[in-house]
């Protein structure tokens, strides 16, 4: 278990991303210097308690990408000796060994093991409450606190786990007794109030909070849900998860055949036991969100996952009637594949495209200043998981930049803004001393982004633009007379200076360790 441990370790922190990945880890980032949702500092829920974890790590390393990685890479190693302990205790040494193999070249799990993203902690907090509440369901009933304290803590991390950990929780409670039932809820109750009091004082107050939260969710994951939009769309999202199945462990997916055809009792029974705990996230990314570049949301249930196919892939070890040389080279050859497709496959989660966006950042940030000073010039960016407003307001502080389209929140339309390092929203456009605007470039070599740039366009009059190629991207400018007509339902306002921020973001140049 140790040489997985420090296998994992080793191979996340050699290929740890230098940059923040996506739009997501700038606004923790962002969270770790002043909390507030309300701006999406983080965006909500919040996730407090890992915005106060990467706080703590910053101290060590004064890097806010640096130290969400390291937390990234100490959840990776909890990840792979949970996963090991719980097949050990259900399925043996070695069902352990190969779960904890699998993990180890996981796609998926290596990806959120190098990124400054929630995905992978909330993993290793799914494999906790699962190893817990598996002793819960074998009558050991002294661990009902520890469990109920675990949970509590994990909701604090993503509040969403509490809807998909929850019921496995209450499941393994159902022969408790009430009085043990009643301590688990106080416990959880206590644990949730002790980070959840503190956070809504950190956002301004319960209304705040619940607004921010409330407009986010009419804004993306409310639009597509099984209660207003095709069933299709549910549909998509089922194969979608089979993709990301495909994503997390590659080769390893046809393990299944290899299962006991006639499972013991003892085996139907952690079946049931992994049906509580996968079901209520599963039901909710096929009828309400998911979207491809969230996958990491599935690394929750993968987690078990790992376990059953390293049983699996013990038994067609120790059954399959093939040379042992044979065997070795299958399994070989299986690890290969998902270190290539970690390594390789061209899509969000990949190791590749973690260089290929540093890449494209430092081009973009070190191109821009080329056409105009920060006096001169404002920035417009796209609500873009890469190379996005954020990206553009975190690497670029120096610049005011303003997130196009608007946003309808709850006060209203409003314009997310970033300078400085600050974020805030405004009610009215900026536009005193600035001559011109200029479109923060989107990531290269996909049509759809070059589609959307063509439509965005369209809204200026044609002889108002001008395109410059600068080391491989193009920036699209217009005159700031022309600001209104991307945002016709904003008024104009003079320039007022944001207040002085309480941090200084790093230079361009001088932003990797």
């Amino acid at each position: 278990m140790y040489l997985l441990a420090a296998a994992v370790a080793v191979s996340r922190f050699a290929f740890r991303s230098r940059d923040l990945y996506d739009l997501d880890s700038v606004n923790f980032a962002l969270g770790m210097v002043k909390f507030d949702p309300r701006v999406h500092q983080p965006h909500p829920p919040g996730y407090f308690l890992y915005v106060c974890l990467g706080r703590v790590l910053n101290y060590l390393v004064h890097d806010a990408n640096l130290a969400l990685v390291l937390l990234s890479i100490l959840s990776s190693v909890a990840c792979v000796m949970l996963v090991y302990g719980l097949a050990l205790e259900w399925f043996g040494a070695r069902a352990a060994t190969f779960a904890g193999l699998l993990f180890l070249v996981s796609p998926l799990g290596w990806f959120h093991g190098i990124v400054a993203l929630t995905y992978i902690v909330e993993a290793a907090a799914s494999l906790a409450v699962g190893t817990l509440c598996w002793r819960i369901e074998r009558s050991r009933w002294g661990y009902i606190f520890p469990t109920a304290i675990v949970l509590g803590i994990t909701a604090g991390i993503r509040p969403s786990s509490i809807l998909f950990l929850g019921p496995l929780f209450l499941f393994s409670l159902r022969r408790a007794g009430l009085k043990r039932i009643a301590l688990g809820a106080v416990a959880l109750a206590a644990t949730a109030a002790a980070w959840f009091f503190p956070m809504l004082h950190a956002c301004g107050g319960f209304a705040a909070y619940y607004g921010a939260l409330s407009s986010l969710w009419k804004m993306v994951p409310s639009k597509g849900t099984v209660f207003n939009s095709s069933p299709l769309t549910s549909i998509a999202r089922a194969f979608t998860i089979v993709y990301i199945y495909f994503l997390c462990f590659g080769g390893a997916i046809f393990a299944p055949l290899g299962a006991q055809c006639d499972p013991a009792p003892a085996d139907r029974e952690k079946k049931l036991f992994t049906l509580a705990w996968i079901v209520p996230a599963l039901c909710f990314f096929t009828l309400i969100f998911l979207k491809l570049v969230n996958s990491g949301y599935l690394l929750l249930v993968a987690a078990p996952a790992c376990v059953w196919l390293g049983k699996w892939l013990a038994d067609w070890y120790e059954r399959a009637a093939w040379p042992k040389g044979l065997k070795i080279i299958s399994i070989t050859l299986g690890a290969a594949i998902n270190v290539v497709i970690f390594l390789t496959f061209p899509a969000y989660c990949s190791y590749r495209s973690v260089t290929h966006f540093e890449a494209e950042l430092q081009a973009v940030d070190s191109s821009l200043p080329q056409l105009g000073a920060p006096d001169k010039l404002l920035i417009v960016s796209f609500d873009n998981h890469l190379l996005g407003y954020r990206h553009a307001g975190y690497y670029m502080p120096q610049y005011q930049t303003i997130e196009y389209p608007t946003a309808n929140l709850v006060e209203g339309p409003r314009i997310f803004a970033m300078e400085d390092g600050q974020s805030s929203l405004l009610a009215e456009l900026p536009q005193g001393g600035y001559s011109q605007f200029v479109f923060y470039p989107l990531p290269n070599g996909d049509p759809a982004y070059v589609d959307y740039l063509a439509t965005v366009t369209k809204l200026l009059p044609s002889q108002d633009l001008t395109t410059v190629d600068l080391d491989g991207h193009q920036f699209v400018s217009a005159p700031i007379k022309d600001l209104p007509l991307l945002f016709p339902k904003m008024a104009l306002a003079p320039r007022v200076a944001m207040p002085e921020s309480l941090y200084t973001p790093r230079s361009t140049a001088a932003r990797r360790p």
